[in-house]
């Protein structure tokens, strides 16, 4: 694992957040639960996680600004450096029951994501990268996968729900790409998507609409694991437009392919 001061407060952080995130998914049917629009939700959980990450963050990095799910953009007084917080990424999961969601955190100095961390604390897994550093899952070094064929990849994707995205353009998308793939899959949290490829778990991944708080940190993650990343458009505007694909060289670039025939 990375051994930096930076990567300690982030480290920290992350951890003292996901303790009460294991408490709470251990009794989610005692939740209380706001709708924030349809199909999507907001719980205690979210916020009680994004104060610890704040108060943890603000602490060790005074002045920083912030991109926050629950409580949007804090300006802060320092102006090149910004956090991306998601206290709980894959809500949904959670208030099923299902144990995969993670908390993800990523730093962005002078418009570039420089370090990301993104922790399952179920699976007790925690991805870790910092800008020349490296990307490692616990103790152990990340590589994406070296598949050059999209026949025998895994392509991971976010489904859009109700009210979100352009259902019939998904539908043309990921009809090429099961026609292209070994296979895709859908497991509602976009960090561990990208946490994922980055681990060579999956071999690829794309998905719309997301926030920069979603990706941020996962960014990174595929970056130093080797992998390449881009918008669904092939361009590098990946915080902004909200969207991203990725892969190995290979695999992104066909999956680009893909994905831009379907769209067309």
């Amino acid at each position: 694992m990375i051994r930096s001061p930076l990567m300690t407060v982030m480290l920290d952080a992350v951890m003292k957040a996901s303790r009460n995130l294991k408490r709470d998914f251990g009794e989610v049917e005692n939740l209380q639960v706001s709708r924030k629009g349809p199909g999507d939700f907001v719980s205690v959980a979210d916020h009680r996680a994004e104060k610890t990450l704040r108060e943890a963050l603000e602490k060790a990095r005074p002045g920083y600004g912030f991109k926050l799910e629950e409580a949007g953009v804090v300006e802060g007084t320092d102006k090149s450096h910004v956090w991306h917080v998601d206290p709980l990424d894959g809500t949904t999961n959670f208030l099923h029951g299902i144990p995969h969601f993670a908390i993800s955190v990523g730093l962005e100095r002078e418009g570039q994501i420089v370090a990301g961390v993104i922790y399952d604390p179920i699976k007790d897994e925690i991805f870790a990268a910092e800008k020349g550093q490296g990307a490692f899952m616990n103790n152990r070094r990340l590589r994406v996968a070296a598949r050059q064929e999209m026949i025998e990849a895994v392509i991971a994707c976010g489904i859009p729900f109700i009210g979100r995205g352009n259902h019939p353009q998904f539908l043309a998308e990921l009809g090429a790409v099961m026609a292209a793939t070994a296979g895709v899959r859908r497991m509602g949290s976009a960090a561990l998507d990208l946490a994922y490829v980055a681990a060579g778990r999956y071999d690829g991944y794309w998905e719309r609409h997301l926030a920069s708080h979603d990706i941020a940190a996962g960014l990174i993650l595929v970056r130093e694991a080797g992998g390449y990343v881009s918008d669904t458009e092939g361009g590098a505007d990946m915080l902004t437009k909200g969207s991203v694909l990725c892969g190995n060289e290979t695999i992104q670039r066909e999956l680009l392919k893909i994905i831009r025939r379907a769209a067309a």
